[in-house]
């Protein structure tokens, strides 16, 4: 009998937990669903009704969109910000969380301890002092330049992570490639850092989704059109006075969400598992 209620417990408690997880995931895909709909519709059709499926689907708000907003430059901006950013963020954050963690001294954690600390500072707290250094090192304006604010903003919380999952692995292995004898740079890029793909994935994968769908920092930076990234250019297309073009905004914005929906699905399995990895182990 107590096997039994034991058992109907844990199909309720999976029960609610399964109705919880649909209707979660009813609100998070909602919006992109009347995204979608709305971007193959007129904006007549869209103002009517817009929870209508489509009489005709309006594809050519698309090939629009992708006039509008320069797509190709602009999906080449974001690309190329984003991977000084993330080049930079796994190289240094890697060195540094595994120089820290295996350094057992109080400046070590002196260090570490600074940098835990920097991620809770609002990013609202510093913009006025970023953007002033940014005129003061001449890197306003400049693609290569955001990457580099990305790079100082990133590294803290990517140095956490992988201070904590370098824990995981054994100080047996730098000990034997000392003996076999590797260098430190070596011992580190040859030994230690294929083992740490899974925790490198899981940051690639969040500071991709951080500076791809940032607006306020290239805002700031960037002062020609020519350099805006995608989301800049879209913001374009909100004209004065409420008169915004609907259908290309929805439409770009679709556009936008592609490559990184498409690199996130490709990279989910490392994420839990890094995330994990990083936090608890450390």
């Amino acid at each position: 009998m107590k096997a039994t209620r034991v058992r109907f417990g844990r199909r309720v408690g999976s029960a609610f937990i399964f109705l919880f997880l649909l209707v979660a995931s009813v609100f998070t895909l909602f919006p992109i669903y009347m995204g979608l709909l709305n971007s193959l519709k007129t904006e007549g059709a869209m103002m009517n009704n817009m929870l209508a499926i489509p009489a005709h689907f309006e594809f050519g708000n698309y090939a629009d969109a992708f006039r509008k907003v320069k797509f190709m430059q602009s999906l080449w901006n974001t690309f190329y910000v984003a991977m000084i950013g993330l080049v930079g963020i796994i190289v240094f954050s890697s060195m540094a969380g595994y120089k820290l963690s295996r350094t057992s001294s109080k400046l070590s954690g002196f260090f570490f301890g600074l940098f835990a600390m920097s991620i809770l500072i609002p990013f609202n707290s510093i913009v006025i002092t970023l953007t002033k250094i940014a005129k003061e090192l001449h890197i306003q304006g400049s693609l290569i330049g955001l990457g580099l604010v990305y790079v100082g903003l990133g590294v803290a919380f990517a140095i956490f992570l992988y201070h904590g999952f370098v824990k995981s692995i054994p100080r047996d292995l730098d000990e034997a490639a000392v003996i076999d004898g590797c260098g430190e740079f070596r011992l580190f890029f040859v030994v230690i850092f294929p083992m740490l793909v899974p925790i490198t994935a899981t940051i690639a994968i969040l500071n991709l989704l951080w500076m791809w769908n940032d607006f306020l920092l290239p805002l700031l930076i960037l002062t020609d059109s020519d350099k805006y990234t995608l989301l800049l250019s879209i913001n374009m297309l909100f004209g004065e006075y409420g008169n915004n073009d609907w259908s290309a905004i929805l439409a770009a914005l679709i556009l936008t969400m592609l490559p990184v929906i498409i690199i996130y699905l490709l990279l989910q399995k490392f994420i839990l598992r890094g995330i994990a990895d990083g936090a608890i182990k450390g």
